[in-house]
C-alpha cells in the first residue's frame, strides 16, 4: 500500500505541472490587460507602463512562468494583482466556506439519494421507484443556476423562509447546499438503484433469502456492502467536483467561497489568484480521487493493490 501511495504522489507532480501551464497559457492568451484594470481604463501609456513594470508584466513570458513556478514549489503562489493581498492568505480565507458549502451539500445528497436508490431498487416498478427515477431525472436536467434562483424567489422572496445571499453555517447555508447537491443527488440516486438492483439478483442473495433472512438484513448486510464500491466512486468524484463546481452558487447566493473569488479573478485578469485558485481545485481533486482509490481495500478486503 505505502508504494502504491508513493508511486500515485509522483504521478501527480507532472498532473499539477499540465496544469499550471495550460492556465498560464490560457490566462495570457485570453484578451485584457491587468494594467488596465487597475490604471481604471485610462490612456495614459506612461501610467500603463509603470503598472507593468510594478507587477512585472513587461518581462518575458518565460521568466514570468519560471517565476511563478518557482514560488509555488516553495509554497508562495504571489500577490493579487487588486487587493495586493497574498495569494495563500486570500485563499485560506475563502477555502473554509467552499468546503462547508461541499461538504453541506454532499450531505444532503448522501442522506437522500442513497436511501432513495435503495428504496427504488426494493419497490422496483412501484410508485416509489418511479418517484426516485424521476427526482433523479430533475436532478441532472435541471442547471443549478435556474434552480438557485428558483429558490431564492420562491423560498426566498415570495415564502420568505430563508435568505437569498450572505454568509454563515446556519441558516444562510441551506438554500446554496441543496442547489450544489442535486447533481450528485442524481448520480447516487441512479448508481445506488442500479447496482443494487445488479446485487439482487445474485445467487448468494437468493441463498440469504431462502435461509429466511429479513429483508432489511439481506439489503444492508449482504447486498449494500458490494453496492458501495461504486456509489463511493461517484461520491469522492462528485465531491471533489463540487469543490471546484461550486462556482455559480457561490456567485448566485454571494457565497464568499473561492468560486466566487475565481469569477471575479478572471475579469479583471488576477494572474496569481487565478493560478493560485486552479492550483489548489486540482490539489483536491487529485486528493480525493486518491482517497477513494485507497478506501477500496478497506470496503473490499479482496483489493489488494500492487506497485
Amino acid at each position: 500500500m505505502l508504494r502504491y501511495l508513493l508511486g500515485r504522489l509522483v504521478q501527480l507532480i507532472p498532473t499539477f505541472f499540465g496544469i499550471y501551464t495550460a492556465v498560464f497559457i490560457m490566462m495570457r492568451v485570453l484578451p485584457g490587460d491587468p494594467a488596465l484594470f487597475l490604471a481604471g481604463f485610462h490612456d495614459d501609456q506612461e501610467t500603463l507602463s509603470n503598472l507593468r513594470a510594478q507587477l512585472k508584466l513587461d518581462e518575458p513570458v518565460t521568466s514570468q512562468y519560471v517565476a511563478f513556478l518557482t514560488g509555488a514549489l516553495r509554497g508562495d503562489l504571489g500577490k493579487s494583482y487588486i487587493s495586493k493581498r497574498p495569494v495563500t492568505d486570500m485563499l485560506a480565507e475563502t477555502l473554509p466556506q467552499t468546503i462547508a458549502l461541499a461538504l453541506a451539500a454532499t450531505a444532503i445528497a448522501v442522506c437522500i439519494g442513497v436511501p432513495l436508490g435503495i428504496l427504488s431498487a426494493m419497490r422496483k416498478n412501484s410508485i416509489w421507484d418511479s418517484l426516485s427515477r424521476l427526482v433523479a431525472l430533475i436532478g441532472v436536467s435541471i442547471p443549478i443556476f435556474w434552480l438557485g434562483l428558483q429558490l431564492q424567489i420562491i423560498v426566498g422572496l415570495q415564502l420568505n423562509l430563508l435568505p437569498i445571499s450572505g454568509v454563515g453555517f446556519d441558516k444562510h447555508l441551506i438554500l446554496p447546499a441543496i442547489s450544489a447537491s442535486m447533481g450528485m443527488l442524481a448520480l447516487l440516486t441512479r448508481m445506488t438503484r442500479s447496482n443494487l438492483l445488479e446485487v439482487l439478483n445474485q445467487d448468494y442473495i437468493r441463498t440469504a433469502r431462502s435461509k429466511g433472512l429479513r429483508a432489511r438484513v439481506v439489503i444492508l448486510r449482504h447486498a449494500l456492502s458490494n453496492v458501495l464500491l461504486p456509489v463511493i466512486t461517484v461520491w469522492g468524484t462528485s465531491f471533489a467536483g463540487l469543490l471546484s463546481g461550486t462556482l455559480l452558487v457561490e456567485v448566485i447566493f454571494s457565497w464568499p467561497g473561492m468560486g466566487r473569488l475565481l469569477v471575479q479573478s478572471i475579469s479583471t485578469r488576477d494572474y496569481p489568484m487565478v493560478q493560485g485558485i486552479v492550483i489548489v481545485f486540482a490539489v483536491i481533486y487529485s486528493l480525493m480521487n486518491l482517497l477513494v482509490d485507497l478506501s477500496y481495500p478497506l470496503i473490499d478486503p479482496r483489493i489488494r493493490y500492487r506497485d
